[in-house]
């Protein structure tokens, strides 16, 4: 099928997708979001971090739009720094979910995103971060993981991969929840029915925007759920096999700047020639500014905000 030569939505995962390894936004990734959206788009982000590991780069950004969060359990406004709308995970059906997961395959190393705005992530002994940028809470006992409500678990394997862990999550577990691989060492368990596609069909409708405006970019077999709602699913280079299956494009990698190949493509524009100091403003009214370029955007210290009753 051929690409149209523009959209109205550009929905881009983050981790493998957006920013490089280092946590960092390109020059040339923050040069074709800037055109893209003096054209007419909106950027939406469409991550598995819950909101309080967005909060910061949309800051950078300037974004005072909405963000979909905590693989679309959470939308978030960045404007008003509140949830439009979350989604829990019952804590007594992650426990049992658990427990059936490490009745097949043996102790397994658990964390949790707590719900809200101020949520933390809390992180069990024996369980390591994937992200080591991203801050985290390590309790004592697993018990301790279910003291407020979360939004999703993360579960690690000593020996088994993470393709034979969610296997073997989705056949014991059934309806208890929803299970998605976001990245290399990320297994999460969400509540029953909930993906990227559900956060993002709520998001773009309150933009007033439609699976055939829309664009989407991402690298991990959570993403599946959001390819298929959206007119185009485009995959990274360095995307996991059960995604690139189903896109419509495989664009180059994360590092190589694989969204910018293609907003460039559809939106014009194209390489730029030099590293510039700050990506100058996009001109239509309501759009978020650019951070400078290469900065760091996914370090920052949590801090307690009063919660939306």
């Amino acid at each position: 099928m051929a690409a149209p030569t523009a959209y109205s939505l550009i929905a881009t995962d983050l981790d493998g997708t957006l920013l490089r390894g280092d946590d960092t936004l390109s020059d040339r990734t923050l040069a074709a979001l800037a055109q893209a959206t003096r054209a007419g788009a909106r950027h939406l982000v469409v991550t598995g971090r819950p909101a309080p590991r967005v909060r910061p780069l949309l800051e950078d950004l300037g974004c005072t739009g909405l963000a979909v969060c905590g693989q679309g359990a959470q939308v978030y406004d960045a404007g008003t720094d509140r949830l439009l709308w979350s989604v829990t995970l019952d804590r007594e059906l992650a426990e049992t979910a658990l427990g059936k997961i490490e009745a097949e395959t043996g102790e397994v190393y658990a964390a949790v995103d707590q719900d809200g705005v101020d949520g933390l992530t809390l992180i069990e002994p024996g369980y390591r971060m994937p992200h080591p940028t991203l801050p985290a809470v390590r309790v004592e006992r697993r018990s301790d993981l279910w003291a407020r409500p979360i939004s999703k678990v993360l579960l690690r394997h000593p020996v088994l991969s993470d393709d034979e862990l969610a296997a073997t999550a989705r056949s014991v577990i059934g309806s208890l929840a929803t299970v998605t691989m976001s990245g290399p060492g990320t297994v999460e368990l969400q509540p029953c029915g909930i993906t990227k596609a559900t956060g993002l069909a709520l998001a773009a409708g309150h933009l007033g925007l439609s699976p055939a405006d829309t664009l989407a970019f991402g690298d991990m077999p959570n993403d599946i759920p959001m390819f298929d709602w959206a007119a185009r699913g485009v995959a990274m280079a360095n995307a996991h096999p059960e995604l690139k299956a189903v896109a419509d494009e495989v664009t180059t990698t994360n590092e190589d700047d694989g969204v910018a190949v293609v907003l460039e493509r559809l939106f014009g524009g194209g390489p730029v020639p030099h590293v510039p100091q700050h990506v100058p403003h996009p001109s239509a009214p309501g759009v978020p500014s650019p951070p400078a370029a290469g900065r760091v955007v996914a370090q920052y210290a949590p801090k307690t905000l009063s919660m939306e009753p």
